[in-house]
């Protein structure tokens, strides 16, 4: 099973996959986390260009190019076969922050991106896509308090980060089946508890 968050950074997702991985592995489930960019070494290599505070001057068309070799590096080396093994992948970030950041964030043409998109994981889809949702301003509050590294990402006005927003709810509403969006404004374990419950219904393995 192939299982991706998303949602604005300080809305927990690395936390929430920790726990939720751990818990898989207690319960008998070979599972994997990974994440976006990055998850192999070329991978890290094109994170470590894209967050880098220094590269201001990126053009948002170039942004969408790394991101997306960053994926197809991650598809092929690692998702697809880890699949194909049995294994549960977890995956912090995939397409879907393309098209909610890029897309609706940067104003690219969403057509165009859904097609570099597709060519760039050769139409691999998530079973299960997590939106943890917060609002603007608690995340950024999250963030600002967070012992965390500003990445380039970090860097833009609030009305971004608001369009972003709107537009993982819009992602979501066209695949309620694949989308679960879960309010991250709440404790760590009662979020987790909520994860919980809605991999074991859908893996009904547990």
């Amino acid at each position: 099973m192939f299982i991706t968050f998303e949602g604005p950074d300080g809305s927990g997702k690395s936390t929430q996959i920790g726990l939720l991985s751990e818990y898989l592995r207690e319960s008998g489930c070979d599972a994997l986390v990974t994440r976006e960019p990055g998850g192999t070494t070329i991978g890290e290599r094109i994170r470590t260009i894209l967050h880098d505070v220094k590269n201001t001057g990126m053009s948002s068309e170039a942004e969408i190019l790394l991101y997306s070799a960053s994926r197809a590096q991650l598809v092929a080396e690692l998702i697809r076969p880890n699949l194909a093994a049995g294994k549960t992948i977890l995956c912090d970030r995939f397409y879907d922050s393309t098209i909610a950041y890029q897309g609706y964030g940067r104003g690219l043409d969403l057509a165009m991106l859904q097609r570099i998109t597709a060519f760039a994981v050769k139409h691999l889809k998530p079973d299960l896509t997590f939106l943890l949702d917060l609002d603007v301003e608690a995340g950024l509050l999250r963030r600002e308090r967070g012992d965390v590294e500003i990445n380039r990402m970090d860097l833009q006005a609030r009305s971004f980060y608001e369009r972003v927003r709107q537009g993982y709810h819009e992602l979501a509403a066209t695949e309620p089946e694949r989308w679960v969006i879960v309010n991250a404004n709440r404790p760590i374990e009662v979020v987790q508890a909520d994860l919980r419950a809605t991999v074991i219904e859908r893996m009904r393995i547990f």
